[in-house]
């Protein structure tokens, strides 16, 4: 009796609440949102659990305790309020206390709790049975099985024994057309990287969604989900019981790093920072202060971590704001302490290497579940590192096959996935900040720098920036470098950074989240001039109707990219002059560095975009003309008669050989045999 004048005292409490609450400019938040839901055919409403709390303390503090009760008899109530028979839902959000995933036991078991995370795991909606209705073969009698207000548990129970004949014997028929069923989808959601303690692995719970609520996220966001702890009951004779939360409510986020609370004071920290004339040195020598010079490679994981604006066309076309930077580099010149320098500043990070690391790993998989058979969606690292950086180590280890999965995600920013029935499209608007090695282990400055990489074309032409970093000797700079090494390891002190990392952290959300930077005339106007003058310069290069490709359109745009960050990095809403001439600095030092033909002594990205030199290039049409006069009538061209006619015109026998190889292997010539070749 006292549960049910609990149940009828918690109804009248929400009636008034949802009645009398009044917000901070005084309207009827909720009345008004009640309105709202039965207008648009709404089955829930939202609550905040702030405004409960300050309305009712003992009312909040039992939805936390008792939350089974308390969210039916409010359920009941809005079911009353809205004045049909439908199914409505009271959903709460917003608990005063996050717990962690890992911190979930068995105390909280029958209790609220609001957890934070993201969804890695999302397998497809079922429908749920709530009620049942069973027929009795002997009698005839119908009747709702489990009776009164029970609910189906995880498994549906017969009844023993029929309760419209009193008899036990023959068989109960399940009818499910007149059976309740609900939407139902389980999620698992997976502590944040960032919350998870150095070595240790991330944990993650189950979450049942159920009616509204399914569909409502997807893998790869974070989530925040207030939800009743449960234990499962699939085999009550075990002593081990698995834990999951049922949802009540559900919030994703919609904007990166909206999650980050941003308190005042650190707001006033961060304009006094903004008001520093040396903010922008200040940021870049904040970012690893442990290691010796490096100044530009420095700038652009700056650049990277603040990122450009992103833009919507009016036909919903996409323009990526993240930067993608790749360091190529002999061993030991602490790439990967930059990247790990990165990953430990950026609000959010996904680290990596490319030996450990599939395709399914780095993008989705559709991954079958052992116990059930069904298949589910799982994300992988670039989902999960969505509004933040992806950081790939060792990227040149990667097995080709899966190196293929990240083009998408690179340029169209989302993982499309087609497999066991499942077709899913996922965010992955994340910058990519990858490392690798050179192919013959230490770079070789006379040749191309695709000949140095193990990476395609494809993959090297999404990078909106590369360096090269080459252990040269030079005496006066090694003095310098032992010099800082040996006193970071005296004094671990002197490498103090010029910005705390957490402030250096709330700095770059600020930015990303308030500051949209717009190019000025002025700073179009450079852009434009740099991009015109470079291109004309190549036609006095021109040799043959060939001449090299010195930028094209997609450095342009990774200009405008760079100099909305250089922007961003000083908190201001335009892009000037300076920021214009920042960007187009770092984008000579890639170009000439990276994009150079060692040959022509030119600059030719399409070495980077194609995999072949302005030089070569040509050097292919010559012979492809070659071939095709000398092989009429079906008669094929030896290579040595090649090389004798290349010879006339000053070309080196090891090029033209290389030249016939890589013809040979594109199909665009074939070796009839005894290295006699014909064209296609």
């Amino acid at each position: 009796m006292g549960k049910e004048i609990a149940a009828i005292a918690y109804g009248d409490a929400f009636r008034e609440f949802v009645s009398s609450f009044r917000d901070e400019s005084g309207s009827l938040k909720y009345k008004e949102r009640l309105m709202r839901m039965l207008n648009f055919g709404a089955r829930s409403l939202v609550i905040e659990f702030g405004d409960l709390y300050r309305y009712d303390v003992a009312l909040a503090e039992d939805l936390v305790d008792k939350p089974g009760v308390v969210l039916k008899a409010f359920s009941e109530e809005l079911a009353r309020l809205a004045g049909d028979q439908k199914r409505y839902k009271v959903r709460v959000v917003g608990l005063y206390e996050v717990t962690k995933i890992r911190n979930v036991r068995s105390e909280h078991v029958g209790k609220l709790v609001e957890i934070e995370g993201i969804v890695t795991r999302m397998h497809p909606h079922k429908s749920k049975l709530l009620k049942a209705y069973f027929r009795h073969d002997r009698c005839g009698g119908e009747f709702q099985w489990p009776p009164g207000d029970e609910e189906v548990g995880e498994r549906v129970d017969r009844p023993t024994v029929c309760p419209v004949c009193g008899e036990g014997g023959g068989r109960f028929i399940l009818m499910r057309e007149r059976s309740l069923l609900v939407d139902w989808q389980k999620i698992v959601v997976q502590e944040k990287p960032e919350d998870v303690p150095g070595g240790q692995m991330p944990r993650s719970i189950p979450v049942h969604l159920t009616e509204d609520l399914v569909d409502s996220v997807r893998p790869g966001d974070r989530v925040s989900i207030t939800g009743i702890v449960r234990l499962y009951d699939e085999d009550s004779r075990s002593p081990y019981q698995d834990l999951y939360v049922e949802a009540v409510g559900v919030r994703a986020s919609e904007r990166a790093l909206e999650e980050v609370v941003i308190t005042r004071e650190d707001e006033e920290k961060i304009l006094e920072l903004k008001s520093d004339p040396w903010i922008k040195e200040k940021i870049i020598s904040s970012i690893a202060p442990g290691i010796y010079g490096y100044w530009n490679l420095k700038e652009a994981i700056a650049l990277l971590l603040f990122g450009g604006q992103p833009k919507v066309l009016k036909d919903e076309t996409r323009i990526r704001g993240d930067i993608h930077v790749l360091f190529l580099g002999d061993p030991g010149v602490a790439k990967s302490q930059l990247l790990q320098a990165a990953s430990r500043i950026a609000p959010r990070a996904v680290f990596t290497t490319g030996k450990g690391s599939t395709a399914a790993g780095l993008t989705a998989a559709v991954v079958r579940d052992s116990r059930t058979g069904e298949f589910f969606l799982e994300a992988g690292a670039l989902v999960l590192a969505d509004g933040g950086v992806a950081v790939i180590d060792e990227i040149d280890k990667m097995d080709p096959k899966d190196r293929v999965a990240i083009h998408e995600a690179m340029e169209q920013q989302q993982v499309s996935i087609s497999k066991a029935g499942i077709v899913a499209r996922l965010s992955a608007r994340a910058s990519v900040l990858a490392a690798g090695n050179p192919k013959l282990g230490l770079y070789d400055p006379n040749r191309s720098f695709v000949d140095n990489v193990n990476l395609p074309p494809t993959i090297l032409s999404r990078f909106d920036l590369i360096f090269v970093i080459r252990d040269t000797i030079n005496i006066e700079r090694d003095r310098k470098l032992v010099k800082h090494i040996l006193g970071v390891h005296a004094e671990p002190e002197r490498a103090k950074p010029e910005i705390e990392p957490e402030l250096l952290k709330k700095y770059i959300i600020y930015a990303r989240r308030y500051v949209r930077p717009k190019l000025t005339p002025a700073a179009s106007q450079l852009l434009e001039e740099f991009f015109v003058e470079v291109r004309s310069a190549a036609l006095h290069h021109q040799e043959g109707g060939q001449a090299p490709v010195p930028i094209t359109a997609r450095q342009l745009e990774s200009l405008v990219r760079l100099a909305e960050a250089h922007a961003r990095m000083a908190l201001r809403e335009e892009v000037t002059e300076e920021d214009a001439a920042a960007a187009i600095r770092l984008m000579t030092e890639y170009l000439t560095s990276v994009g150079m033909d060692v040959e022509s002594g030119v600059v030719d990205v399409s070495t980077i975009m194609t995999g072949t030199g302005f030089t070569t290039r040509r050097l292919m049409a010559e012979v492809l003309d070659l071939i095709k006069r000398g092989s009429t009538e079906g008669k094929c061209v030896k290579l040595e008669d090649i090389v004798a006619e290349m010879s006339k015109r000053n070309v080196e026998r090891r090029k033209v050989e290389e030249v016939v190889s890589k013809m040979n292997r594109e199909g665009i010539i074939y070796d009839k045999g005894n290295g006699c070749y014909m064209a296609v």
